[in-house]
């Protein structure tokens, strides 16, 4: 899989709504076919930082992704929202889902 993980710093007069301005990108990539994961999360520590952690099936569908309408128009439509270009750490991994963190299990 391809497991990306981004930072995104949001103006500080569009935090709280960040979810509703994203969520027509975030519904879209969902819906697509090679889309694993894609959830956002706000920082404990910096309430204009959200973290997005996100999972493609493999390259192609990664590629699909970057490729489709919804992504070109967040191009277009988000950046307007954003204090700074997100950070991001994009990986490939030799896995399909989510591992167990061993070392938390639950009895």
């Amino acid at each position: 899989m391809i497991f990306i993980t981004a930072k995104f710093r949001i103006k500080a007069e569009h935090a709280e709504r960040w979810p509703d301005i994203s969520r027509p990108f975030t519904e879209a990539t969902r819906a697509e076919p090679g889309c694993m994961f894609f959830d956002w999360s706000r920082s404990l520590d910096d309430p204009t930082e959200y973290v997005l952690v996100e999972a493609f099936r493999d390259g192609d569908a990664g590629a699909a992704h970057v490729g489709s309408a919804h992504f070109k128009q967040a191009q277009q439509d988000l950046p307007q929202y954003l204090a700074a270009t997100p950070k991001i750490v994009s990986q490939s991994l030799e896995q399909d889902d989510w591992n167990e963190l061993g070392e938390m299990a639950v009895k």
